[in-house]
């Protein structure tokens, strides 16, 4: 009986020939990240060596990544304290993949491990954030843990009692309409899924589609498989896997794709045909609560919100400034953008796109994660309504209870931003 990609990437990492789901294992551990909760990791680190008798040290170094994202630059003391802890820990123990608060190095985790080439295939990849599942886009499996999790993966380089989780085959075909894209993609499938539709499950995806996508577009739709419930979304590593890593990432190792066996066993199979797929809505208070656009078109929007590391990537600023050009944000409305990383931002100056945006009364930031969760920027007042490109809408996402986020693509954000309500982008709109 063959193995999955998942079952794979744990048997190897646990030593074992084989595994199968619902197997419990300890895999080794390849990549541990974490962002500014590094400060409780820390102090569970330390709880973990405490009576020992000398200094903790993490078991290596070198696979430990740490990045400033959620509240940079920090918004207040108790934030700015963590951040000398978290930076005295990592200069003591020389942990090197760390990116502190600096334009050309900083940005959201979730991009910053892909583009600096610190994810490979077949990778167990950890991190104390939720959407950790996003690198499974590189063919790793990559999954949350908790802070007192991460302590233990620190001193010991293993994660504890994983269950192997069952494999849900997601097969998409089609091409998509102008102006529609991974985003969409993933939107319709949490709508049929449903929040809990693939709870403790790896959706694992295939298909033409998928094949001719981008390493940004899968870095989206495994982003959001955990809004599916999943413990991680995962793209077998292909030919474009190994183009982004090699050009865009700078990889010049070896490299070793994981591929699922033809008699792989899969709990279901799901296809999803891409042809017909209208831009999707995520309507509050639940990602999958998704509608078609056509059925929320024309709702008034105070704010549009561009960014994240669902979709603050080159190609969705691109596709935003190109519907910007030349136009202006509505009255009573207004734009924020925040590019995914220091490079995207960077990249997107030399292109022209910042301007475009500025020209249109957009106000672009820093890259971070403030304006998604509503813990630092972009706060919402009482009874606004927000449009975002970023992952969850749930209340009080965005910073206050008694505001809406609905959720969209990056084209649907910028054509809503010049008419100040929700908008198809398609040519001639709908």
């Amino acid at each position: 009986m063959g193995m999955t990609v998942v079952e794979k990437i744990l048997a190897r990492a646990a030593g074992v020939p084989a595994v199968r789901a619902l197997d419990i294992v300890e895999p080794r551990v390849d990549l541990a990240m974490s962002h500014e909760n590094a400060a409780l990791v820390i102090n569970q680190f330390n709880e973990i060596h405490q009576g020992t008798g000398r200094e903790p040290k993490p078991w290596d170094p070198d696979r430990i990544a740490v990045i400033f994202d959620h509240r940079v630059p920090a918004e207040g003391p108790k934030t700015a304290t963590n951040q000398k802890l978290i930076r005295g820990f990592v200069a003591r123990h020389g942990i090197a993949k760390f990116h502190d608060i600096r334009g050309d190095l900083g940005g959201i985790c979730h991009q910053i491990l892909p583009e600096r080439g610190y994810v490979r295939p077949g990778f167990v990849v950890v991190g104390t954030d939720s959407h950790t599942t996003s690198h499974g886009a590189l063919g790793c499996f990559a999954f949350g843990i908790g802070a007192t999790e991460m302590a233990s993966v620190w001193t010991l380089g293993v994660a504890l009692n994983i269950e192997v989780p069952p494999t849900i085959k997601v097969v998409v075909s089609g091409r998509f309409q102008e102006h529609v894209g991974p985003k969409d993609l993933i939107l319709h499938l949490i709508g049929r899924l449903t929040a809990q539709g693939a709870n403790f499950r790896v959706l694992e995806f295939h298909g033409d589609t998928i094949a001719a996508m981008s390493t940004s577009g899968r870095l989206t739709i495994c982003n959001m498989s955990v809004e599916a419930g999943a413990t991680g979304g995962l793209v077998p590593a292909d030919a474009e896997t190994e183009r982004y890593l090699r050009q865009e990432a700078g990889v010049t190792g070896p490299l070793a794709p994981v591929r699922p066996d033809a008699d792989a066993v899969y709990e279901r199979v799901v296809e999803v045909d891409v042809s017909r797929l209208e831009p999707q809505i995520a309507c509050p208070h639940t990602v999958d609560n998704v509608k078609p656009i056509g059925e929320v078109a024309g709702k008034a929007v105070q704010q549009i919100v561009i960014g994240s590391c669902t979709n603050g990537r080159l190609d969705d600023l691109e596709i935003a400034a190109g519907i910007l050009r030349g136009k202006q944000v509505a009255p009573g409305t207004r734009m924020l953008v925040f590019p995914a990383s220091g490079r995207i931002y960077s990249q997107a100056l030399e292109a022209g796109y910042l301007q475009e945006f500025m020209r249109a009364g957009a106000v672009v930031m820093n890259s971070g994660c403030g304006p998604c969760l509503g813990i630092h920027q972009g706060a919402l007042g009482d009874e606004e309504v927000a449009l975002a490109t970023t992952n969850r809408n749930f209340k009080g996402r965005m910073g206050n209870p008694k505001s809406e986020v609905y959720l969209c693509s990056s084209a649907v954000a910028a054509a809503s931003a010049i008419t100040g309500v929700i908008t198809d982008p398609r040519a001639g709109g709908r």
